[in-house]
């Protein structure tokens, strides 16, 4: 390589990095400054505040990388980018996401802290004893552990089944296999291929587990009855994966909405609400037409009035579970620790529920750091 042919690489490299920064510049100043990405699903950072401080400590140059890098122009494409370098180098892996076959993109489960198991599973057995009706809890596996024929050869993953075994050994209560059921229906579609949830008929299959578990019946899967709400998701994984090219998702439900009464309280006050909320299904997290996404209470009263109350401690696989569950319950009371720091002893106690489920997918509960809330 000779000299001149050197800078001219040089002074190409300079060009692009000052094109794409006086870019960065000339939108950040002419354009509004953009706070949420649809395509990412999450908020962008915010300016650095810059102070003596803020200097000194370090904070200042952190948050300004961090808001450069969201703010980037661009920013979609070179995101993008980077996915198919990964793919052409023959990767299998880009941004703790796998492309697994048949287009499925596979989030990789982290070895949990066994401390924190612990510490979570002692949050469940607190609740056994705060309060006198009977508990049940159920860990639902991630597509990982039942899409394993899915995976890239040899990407490594945690053990699910081991981790679920561990703890339904250490919990003092009755346990829901929820795996199992799901395990025997592993070549259907029982988790979206973008997203980290299951679709409407993982749902089904974690509700017979359920059924089963509390000695009640699950009433059959009505296949005349789904309906076809969107054939365009493209769910969580998707954004966090960079990964473009792969074809949407769509979602399915199987029971109507009629008849019952739900309550929401996406701010803590009560507001009524319906089973499905169909404005989700415009944008990009059609996932939340389910219920209308997280909150920390929703209550579903049902036409069953002579049967049991059940309360759910629960994540968002229940927004999608939760159609089925009003086939067999009067009330259903969903309750995400997240976001609700209520004493459930006492919501037991006020609402004179029947049997409490504490229900979790197995990445949000190993990871929990809110449990305490079950030991009030």
């Amino acid at each position: 390589m000779d000299k001149k042919y050197s800078i001219f690489l040089v002074l190409l490299f300079s060009l692009f990095v000052g094109g794409i920064f006086v870019g960065t510049v000339v939108n950040s100043v002419t354009a509004p400054e953009q706070e949420f990405s649809e395509l990412e699903n999450r908020y962008l950072a915010k300016p650095p505040k810059l102070s003596v401080e803020t200097v000194l400590d370090g904070s200042f140059m952190t948050n300004a990388e961090k808001y450069i890098n969201d703010h980037v122009i661009g920013r979609d494409l070179w995101v993008e980018w980077k996915a198919w370098c990964e793919r052409l180098s023959g990767k299998k892996e880009n941004n703790g996401v796998y492309l697994g076959s048949q287009e499925t993109l596979i989030n990789r489960l982290q070895e949990p802290d066994e401390e924190q198991l612990e510490k979570n599973a002692g949050y469940v057995n607190q609740l056994v004893n705060n309060v006198d009706i009977s508990v049940y809890f159920g860990l639902i596996p991630s597509s990982a552990a039942i899409w394993q024929d899915r995976l890239p050869k040899g990407a490594p993953t945690a053990d699910e089944l081991e981790i679920i075994t561990e703890l339904y050994e250490q919990v003092q209560t009755h346990t829901i296999d929820l795996y199992t059921n799901l395990n025997n229906h592993n070549q259907e579609e029982i988790y979206y291929r973008t997203d980290h949830h299951w679709t409407s008929l993982g749902a089904y299959y974690g509700y017979e587990a359920i059924m089963q578990s509390l000695g009640m019946t699950a009433l059959p899967l009505d296949e005349e009855n789904k309906v076809t709400v969107s054939e365009d998701f493209y769910g969580t994984i998707f954004s966090t994966s960079g990964v473009r090219w792969v074809a949407p998702d769509h979602i399915d439900r199987y029971i109507s909405g009629d008849g019952l009464k739900v309550t929401a309280y996406p701010e803590g006050t009560p507001v009524d609400s319906t089973l499905y909320v169909d404005s989700y299904l415009e944008v990009k997290d059609k996932y939340s037409s389910f219920l209308g996404g997280n909150q920390p209470l929703c209550v579903i009263e049902t036409q069953l009035t002579d049967a049991p109350k059940v309360l759910i401690i629960r994540d968002s696989y229940t927004d999608s579970l939760a159609p089925f569950l009003t086939q067999n319950f009067s009330e259903i009371h969903l309750f995400d620790p997240r976001m609700n720091l209520t004493s459930v002893k006492d919501y037991v106690a006020q609402n004179e529920i029947d049997t409490v489920i504490v229900l979790y997918s197995i990445s949000n509960f190993v990871s929990a750091d809110n449990l305490f809330v079950l030991a009030r």
